[in-house]
This record gives structure tokens, C-alpha cells and sequence, in this order.
């Protein structure tokens, strides 16, 4: 079995490759374009090449992103350098917003001064290659940055398929100047600035997101509470949270319930083995697992525990309750509420939840926390 770093060495390379392919497809077309564009005065297939040429640089930075991302763990970052790769994507989304900026204010220029454009043959067989190639380099992008969950090659991908778009629109005008004799150039190059722009936008809004911090791919989530459940000892997992330190480099904590009597040595043997377990089959390292104690024993405590699950379940908005715990003595229960994160107010619904446990508990005292799924499960 190939070690993490080896894993990480060989998604590095391929991500390198896929890059270079794109960098070499797109200067091509640029070229291509350009003379084009520049021969039949049409604007609109002069910001196409431009486009491409930011496809290119987008590549550059994916492939230097990439290289940096790679680096080893340090004291000065002991958690790796795996967040560049969204600095990357970053920079790219960025770069795509300018460039469809700066066009739509070149598009802008040519209305309020029209230039005719003129069409030939040559020129126009070279924009419907380019089309189909722009489909298959984006397809081909797109879906290798899917399968080694790089931000910066999904971004390139549905920039390449954007791109299939508008260099299609640029042949819909040049045959509606050839067969009509109306010039749409550069109203087309201002949509075609507004189409790069959006997807400027949308690519930003996306990498901020990660960088921000996000609850993790559901399926994940689900895949290493039912990996922790699996253990006979715990009785339920909770707050699962997962610290993104770069692509498919995760470090999580988590909370289990576990049966009441577990001696120390038991609780300490059953920790490392789910730690092990996770990352075995996840990849993700729990740096942390905390502890609620189920009272298994105590018939009142185990009827007591059950009322009040109910009575908190019978609110609209409360996922769930953990962490029960009765202090007979002092007559006094705490545990957490789950609330979720389409109440309007998860303040107010909380406040809700503990005046009815109040009410129809008024001999208790309540220390109740309120808690929140991380990922919506």
C-alpha cells in the first residue's frame, strides 16, 4: 500500500500534468485566435484569445500552487502548506474576474465606436476547431480536478467549458454578419466580458467558502460516525467537527457516549483504536475524542433520560440530545441540544426548549448546553 506521502507526490504530479496539457492547449488557440481576431478586426475573437491566455496563466499558478502546497511540515506551519492550493484557486478566480472587467470596458469602447469586422473562411474553421477543443480540454480538466479534489484544476475545467460557449457565440455573429449584414461584434464581446465576470464571481464565492470554512463532504461525515458507532462501547457520536488544512488533508475531534464502568485503561485502549480506525479508512487523524458517560444501570436515570428526549424532540427545530447526565444529589441534569440551522433564531428556540423543560420539570435544576451539527446530518 502506497504511504500518504507517496499518495500526495502522485496527485501532485498529475495535477502538474493535467496543468502543463492545458497551458500548451491554450497558447495554441491564443495564437490561433489572435491572428484571427486581428486579421477580421473582430473583437470578439480577440477577447476570446485574451481569455485564453488567462487559461494559460491560470494553469501557471494552478502548477505553482501546487508545488508550494507540497511542502513538508515545519515548526513555524506544523499543520503543512495544503491551504496554498486554495490561495491558488483564489488567485485564479480573481485573475478570470479582471480579465472580464477589463474586456467588458474594451467591449464598451467598441459600441460607442464601431469597427466592421470581416470574416473569412480560414479564420472561422480555426474558431469552430478551437470550440470543439475547448469542449474536450474542459471536460478533460474538469473531471481530473473532480477525482483528485483540486479546486484549482475544477475552476480551469468550467473556465475551458465556459469557453466552448463563447467561442461558439463569436461564429453565431460572424454568420449573422455574413448572412444578415448586422455587426453584433461587440455587443457579443460585452456579453461574452458579463458571461467571464459571472463566472469570476462564482469561482470567488466558491474558494472563500473553503478558506472560510465549510462542514466537510456529507458522505465523509456519515462515513467516520458510522466507522466510530461501529465500536460495541460507543453508544452514539457527536460533534464531529473536521479542520480542512488543505485537499483530503482533514484533523478532526469528536464527542462519543459510552457505557458508564469503562476503567481508564479500557478507555484509553478503545480511543486509540478509533483513532486508527479513522484514519485508516478516511485519512482523517481525530486529534481529540471527548467523553459522555451513558448511565446504563439506573432504570430511573435510563426512563428520566428517555421523557426528556421526547419532550426536547417535540420542538421543531431540536435535532437531537447528548451528553445525558443525572446528578440525583443535587437535583440537577445537564446534557446538550442539537439546534438546527434553519430556525430563524436557534437563540430563541433554545430559550423555547429549556422554558419547557422547566415547566414540566420544575423540581430540577438544567445545565443544558446548546449544540450544533456541524454537518446537517
Amino acid at each position: 500500500m502506497e504511504s500518504e506521502k507517496e499518495q500526495k507526490t502522485q496527485r501532485d504530479r498529475k495535477i502538474i500534468r493535467v496543468s502543463a496539457t492545458g497551458i500548451a492547449a491554450n497558447i495554441l488557440l491564443a495564437a490561433f485566435k489572435a491572428v484571427v481576431g486581428i486579421l477580421s478586426h473582430s473583437i470578439a475573437i480577440v477577447l476570446d484569445a485574451v481569455n485564453n491566455l488567462s487559461d494559460a496563466a491560470s494553469s501557471v499558478i494552478t502548477i505553482v500552487g501546487t508545488k508550494l502546497a507540497g511542502k513538508e511540515a515545519d515548526k513555524k506551519h506544523p499543520f503543512g502548506y495544503g491551504r496554498i492550493e486554495y490561495l491558488s484557486a483564489l488567485t485564479i478566480s480573481g485573475f478570470v474576474l479582471y480579465a472580464g472587467m477589463t474586456s467588458l470596458i474594451e467591449s464598451v469602447k467598441k459600441i460607442l465606436k464601431p469597427e466592421e469586422a470581416e470574416y473569412h473562411t480560414a479564420g472561422l474553421v480555426i474558431v469552430a476547431v478551437a470550440v470543439v477543443v475547448k469542449i474536450v480540454l474542459g471536460l478533460y480538466v474538469k473531471a481530473n480536478g473532480e477525482r483528485l479534489n483540486s479546486d484549482s484544476l475544477i475552476n480551469s475545467g468550467k473556465d475551458a467549458l465556459l469557453d466552448s460557449v463563447i467561442s461558439a457565440s463569436t461564429l453565431a455573429a460572424a454568420f449573422i454578419r455574413l448572412f444578415s449584414g448586422y455587426s453584433v461584434e461587440a455587443w457579443l464581446g460585452a456579453f461574452i466580458s458579463l458571461v467571464i465576470t459571472k463566472s469570476g464571481i462564482e469561482m470567488l464565492k466558491e474558494t472563500v467558502s473553503h478558506i472560510l470554512g465549510e462542514p466537510g463532504d456529507i458522505e465523509l461525515l456519515k462515513g467516520i460516525k458510522a466507522t466510530v458507532c461501529g465500536f460495541p462501547e460507543v453508544h452514539g457520536a457527536y460533534d464531529l467537527i473536521l479542520h480542512d488544512y488543505g485537499p483530503n488533508n482533514y484533523n478532526g475531534s469528536i464527542h462519543i457516549e459510552l457505557e458508564d464502568g469503562l476503567s481508564l485503561e479500557a478507555l484509553d485502549e478503545l480511543s486509540r483504536q478509533i483513532t486508527a480506525r479513522v484514519y485508516e479508512e478516511h485519512g482523517v487523524l481525530l486529534t481529540a475524542i471527548g467523553i459522555y458517560s451513558v448511565n446504563t444501570k439506573d432504570e430511573e436515570v435510563i426512563r428520566l433520560r428517555e421523557e426528556m428526549r421526547k419532550l426536547v424532540l417535540s420542538h421543531e427545530h431540536a435535532k437531537q440530545i447528548h451528553g445525558f447526565y443525572y446528578d440525583r444529589e443535587n437535583g440537577m441534569v445537564r446534557f446538550d441540544v442539537v439546534v438546527s440551522f434553519s430556525a430563524p433564531s436557534r437563540q430563541e428556540a433554545f430559550r423555547g426548549i429549556r422554558e419547557d423543560l422547566e415547566k414540566n420539570y420544575p423540581e430540577l435544576d438544567f445545565v443544558l448546553a446548546m449544540d450544533m451539527d456541524y454537518g446537517e446530518l
